[in-house]
């Protein structure tokens, strides 16, 4: 029997994805997937394994990685809210240190490790930014973005000290099928094709396929330089750009009414003062509306070159994200 291939968060949006790039490809894939985890995205999916486990229980990667000789390292915390931020630490650090010197003890031979256009600095004239443009982590907005820049420069020692066998890519903002959280941009999208975005914020987004991002995972199994990054994503679109996209494909308005960042942020916190009592994710965050005060535009050049990433039109990622809403009723 050959070797498996591990994909950690296959339940999830980008995971599943990649699960199912990772099937076409003809790997043996096998899924970590946490005890009482959402599985729709994985349910009647056939040539994967499924094995219970958790990135805070090293025994259980310990378990997963056996006979494995390829790692796809996806599961992430991804919340812009939670009322302990540690927990964000906890699995998108530790976790991750873990499972990497776990694959390293397992004598794993390949790993993509899914970082996030989050880690990378950005330019003050919001031309786009690209693998090298300078960061620190005092740049950082909020504790996800702080966890995912600790969690990479984790990784990135670890294949100079430790000769860990690593490929980072950096997805920028996913759309597509199988957004079944939603995540804060589907969230976004599917508010907007359902008519309850009445105004906007000036802010941008570079917008990909999740397709387009798992196949940029496999390129970069197969072609990345151990160390490197490279960033996985399409078009630069300001908010207004994508929500009029949205209206081509819905036939809707989009919304005209265009919001200062500074107006919405008292409305922040005082939705994350609700949610501090509920223990329910806000669905406008503080760090949400300081994030949108800067536009997240990249350069996909490095991925293009060296790996042949050849993404879709944005376009078609809002049209799939859309139709998958609709279709299970989540408008």
């Amino acid at each position: 029997m050959k070797p498996a291939t591990l994909v950690t968060g296959g339940t999830g949006f980008i995971g599943s994805a990649v699960l199912r790039k990772l099937i076409s490809a003809s790997h043996r894939v096998r899924a970590l997937v946490r005890s009482g985890s959402d599985q729709r995205n994985v349910a009647g999916l056939e040539g994967v394994e499924i094995v219970t486990g958790d990135l805070r229980d090293r025994a259980s990667l310990m378990a997963a990685l056996e006979g494995c000789d390829a790692l796809f390292h996806v599961a992430a915390d991804y919340r812009l809210w939670a009322p302990d931020p540690q927990e964000l630490f906890t699995t998108n650090v530790e976790g991750t240190r873990d499972l990497m010197l776990a694959a390293l003890e397992s004598g794993v031979r390949r790993i993509v490790y899914t970082s996030s256009v989050a880690t990378l600095g950005l330019n003050p004239d919001a031309s786009p930014a690209d693998e090298d443009t300078p960061v620190s982590i005092e740049q950082m907005i909020g504790a996800y973005k702080r966890s995912k820049f600790v969690a990479e420069a984790e990784v990135r020692r670890l294949v100079k000290e430790k000769g860990l066998p690593a490929v980072i890519v950096n997805p920028s903002a996913p759309v597509g099928p199988r957004d079944i959280r939603p995540t804060p941009t589907g969230r976004m999208i599917l508010d907007a094709a359902a008519g309850r975005m009445p105004a906007y914020v000036d802010t941008g987004l570079n917008i990909v396929h999740v397709d387009d991002v798992a196949d940029g995972h496999l390129l970069a199994y197969e072609k990345g330089t151990e160390g490197e990054r490279y960033i996985l994503g399409e078009s630069n679109l300001t908010l207004r750009e994508i929500f009029q996209q949205i209206a081509e494909i819905t036939g809707a308005n989009p919304p005209r009414l265009r919001l200062p960042h500074n107006l919405i942020l008292p409305v922040a916190y005082l939705a994350e003062g609700i949610a501090s009592i509920t223990k329910k994710e806000p669905r406008l965050t503080v760090d949400g509306i300081q994030l949108a005060k800067k536009y997240m535009f990249f350069s996909i050049d490095k991925a293009v070159r060296d790996l042949g990433f050849r993404p879709r039109p944005a376009k078609d990622a809002l049209t799939d994200a859309v139709q998958w809403f609709r279709e299970n009723d989540y408008f």
